[in-house]
């Protein structure tokens, strides 16, 4: 009975009771032999996709293979918890200094990379983990586990799969934070979300085609938002979906008015997150939008990550094909920064590829980006895709992309994102220049 009530069941690991005691027992042995501890406190990356794509049981499996891994990579004399869900903590005790403490975190991440076999998969997962040392960083032992929550989610925004030792700035930050997250809540029942739309280039006609859609928050203190500073928020707190569908559904509503106010049919792009891509009622309620606002499906185009496309390689096709089926234009965002194979690309079935703002940036002086973004078009065209150039802003990356045949281009160049009223004054100064 004891041992059930000081143990996780699953993993066997001492459980958060059990963890809390052994960190509190460290901490004061630490201060009276004047002795440094330190708690690294682990969270896997993306470990919610493993349990939605190939079911629970095999999430649990996997979890029992990490506790393994997390126990033979520290020392007999640390403690190994799980806290809960895919949160585990590491206690390193009696040392003389923590020096060596950045390189017992790399081991576990180190030891984490490789792949996991489990339900007859083999899966990868990465860990972000946040250091706190004691007494360095707070006299307070309880303080730990807090500080070191605040390490990991910094850990989170640094781009996951690494480690980042607690600072004190660190807690302003998280109240900023915090302070945005509250706010990001209420913003969509007060209507502070606005689209901006970048026009797309048809190259040989040099008519604009298509726009893509781009959120912006209005928010009421800090004006406009960037999209980099709220929409890791929206992802974490789940808040991606309601706000996804309002972009399309906003999105949609726009396309209507341009075409009741007799502007040329126009592709609308709408960025798809990992989240919404992968949710049960996307295709009913992008078809319940499609009919409130009367557009035809062709003119919806859903763009995705590479990062995407190859989580599930098998559920992403069938997706895919129930969007075609709709009538909908499926393009791959930033073709070529993610890691997939090219040999899955033809069982996709997309309409476009789009050429990363990552490779046009240097183009045409970097060689190397010179050689991806060529090979990107050819590609595409000789698969029959259409071909997207972003952020395009000068007129030697356009002559270059252009001699490769790239359909179609947005940027700073032709034009910045544009809020609804200035795009329909320049499809409306397009028209009247066609006129004449």
């Amino acid at each position: 009975m004891d041992y059930l009530a000081h143990h996780d069941t699953l993993t066997g690991l001492p459980n958060r009771l059990l963890f809390h005691e052994r960190l509190r027992e460290a901490a004061l042995h630490a201060r009276q032999n004047n002795r440094i501890i330190a708690l690294m406190f682990l969270d896997l990356d993306r470990f919610k996709i493993v349990n939605d794509t190939l079911g629970h049981t095999v999430g649990d499996e996997l979890l029992a293979a990490v506790a393994e891994r997390l126990r033979n990579s520290v020392r007999a004399s640390d403690t190994v918890a799980r806290l809960g869900g895919d949160e585990f903590a590491v206690v390193v005790s009696d040392m003389t200094d923590g020096s060596d403490i950045a390189h017992r975190a790399q081991k576990i991440i180190d030891t984490l990379s490789s792949a996991f076999s489990v339900g007859g998969n083999e899966v990868f997962v990465t860990t972000s983990i946040g250091i706190t040392l004691f007494p360095n960083d707070n006299g307070e032992w309880s303080k730990m586990v807090e500080n070191a929550d605040v390490a990991m989610y910094h850990a989170k925004q640094q781009g996951r799969n690494n480690y980042q030792f607690y600072t004190a700035e660190m807690n302003a930050c998280a109240y900023d934070q915090l302070m945005l997250e509250t706010s990001l809540r209420h913003a969509l029942e007060r209507d502070e979300f606005v689209l901006y739309y970048q026009p797309q280039i048809d190259m040989p006609s040099g008519d604009i085609v298509g726009v893509e859609a781009l959120i912006r928050w209005n928010h009421p203190e800090l004006g406009l938002v960037p999209p980099n500073d709220f929409i890791p928020l929206l992802e974490v707190t789940g808040l991606i979906v309601p706000v996804g569908e309002w972009v399309i559904r906003t999105a949609c509503r726009q396309v209507r008015t341009w075409l009741d106010e007799g502007h040329p049919p126009l592709t609308m792009a709408v960025n798809l997150s990992a989240r919404q891509f992968r949710e049960q009622n996307l295709k009913s309620n992008i078809a319940a939008i499609l009919a409130e606002t009367n557009i035809p499906a062709n003119l919806l185009e859903l763009e995705i990550t590479e990062s995407i496309v190859m989580e599930n390689v098998q559920e992403t096709v069938e997706i895919l094909r129930q969007f075609k089926d709709m009538g909908l234009k499926v393009a791959i965002d930033d073709f070529g920064t993610g890691a997939s194979s090219l040999s899955y690309l033809k069982s996709f079935p997309v309409d476009t590829l789009k050429i990363s703002h990552d490779f046009v940036l240097n183009l045409p002086a970097d060689n190397d980006d010179a050689a991806i973004a060529k090979a990107v078009i050819t590609l595409a065209r000789n698969m029959s895709l259409g071909s997207v150039a972003e952020g395009v802003e000068t007129s030697e990356q356009m002559d270059f992309l252009r001699l490769q045949q790239c359909e179609r281009m947005q940027g700073y160049l032709f034009s910045k994102a544009l809020p609804p009223e200035q795009m329909a004054a320049l499809l409306e100064e397009r028209r009247r220049a066609a006129a004449t």
